[in-house]
């Protein structure tokens, strides 16, 4: 028997208002392409397709061996984009980044001749083995997105991401990122050894011939017009009030902890915003929750706060302050 009144029953609190389907589809492609070559770090590649759809740069950190340039490289080819890498190495140059001028001896005057940063999925390996000068190129690009050289600026083509590998500090032949290039990566990801379970998989599809790391058995997915139609409807999520305040008052907290000598700036708080809208939807909702904000809080935060000396030499980590802050600040309802 129908009811009297269909349009005044309660709807389903949970249904999503906007449908997910295609960007579900899509992004578990991704998965599926790469799980051919990489085994196991589901994690991992959550938080990459996360930042993917927020739009924003990505830093992994790892010692060397753990896959890190590989996972990066597997994640631009499911991107049907202009692709290129850059080996940081401590004698490269600025221009070698950006490009130069030449001069053109039929024109009579220069040409620029753009550098491999004019890309929309840049991989620049090994990033901290560059000095400062040769960072500071990248200042402009990351945040701006666009190119300055010799009084002209070059705006880049959408989509534009920067996906860095770094050795941990303590390896040699390392430099410590400035604070102000750091700030420009939404999330800064560790990438760990593997289970020792993931670790036998690993061994056995060697032995058995498997152990191929040939990219082309990975398709593209996603071309630019497409991961714009997925980040547009990234940004039409619901946010309600109590979240937003939630979010301020995690990174607000970073800048009055004794334990911190340097806290979040206010593009942390956009960076949580931006990261929880993606993995709501990369997670089938339409609505940002507080479990979003807590999951994304460490890497968005991990290398945009500073410890104190004392901290430091107690063996205190970032991530101890920042699960610290997540607990001691009152969760919205």
């Amino acid at each position: 028997m129908e009811p009297e009144n269909p349009e005044l029953q309660p709807e389903s609190t949970f249904a999503p208002r906007t449908d997910f389907a295609r960007l579900t589809a899509r992004t578990e492609a991704i998965r599926q392409e790469i799980g051919k070559i990489i085994v196991g770090q589901q994690d991992l590649l959550e938080l990459l397709l996360t930042a993917i759809l927020a739009d924003g740069h990505i830093l992994l950190e790892g010692v060397p061996g753990v896959a890190k340039t590989l996972m990066a490289k597997l994640l631009a080819r499911t991107l049907e984009v202009p692709f290129s890498r850059i080996q940081f190495t401590p004698d490269l140059m600025p221009s070698d980044v950006l490009g130069t001028s030449v001069f053109q001896q039929h024109k009579s005057g220069f040409e620029f001749r753009p550098g491999p940063i004019f890309a929309s999925v840049v991989l620049i390996d090994e990033i901290n083995r560059a000095p400062a000068k040769t960072q500071s190129a990248l200042f402009e690009v990351m945040e701006e997105r666009t190119v300055t050289q010799d009084g002209t600026t070059y705006t880049m083509k959408e989509p534009f991401l920067v996906l860095a590998t770094q050795n941990p500090v303590e390896q040699e032949g390392t430099y410590r990122l400035p604070e102000a290039q750091l700030d420009r990566f939404l999330f800064k990801l560790h990438v760990g050894y593997p289970s020792t379970a993931e670790e036998v998989q690993i061994l056995q599809g060697h032995h058995a011939g498997r152990g191929s790391t040939n990219l082309d058995a990975v398709q593209p997915i996603l071309s630019a017009a497409d991961l714009g139609e997925l980040r547009q409807q990234v940004r039409r999520q619901r946010v309600e009030a109590n979240i937003l305040e939630y979010i301020a008052k995690l990174v607000g907290q970073t800048r009055a902890h004794k334990a911190l000598y340097l806290g979040a700036s206010p593009r942390a708080s956009l960076a949580l915003l931006n990261g929880a809208k993606a993995l709501a939807a990369l997670r089938g909702r339409d609505f940002v929750t507080p479990e979003d904000v807590q999951f994304l809080a460490p890497s968005v935060l991990r290398h945009r706060i500073m410890l104190t000396p004392e901290r430091e030499m107690e063996g205190g980590t970032p991530d101890e302050v920042v699960k610290q802050i997540v607990q001691t600040i009152e969760v919205p309802r």
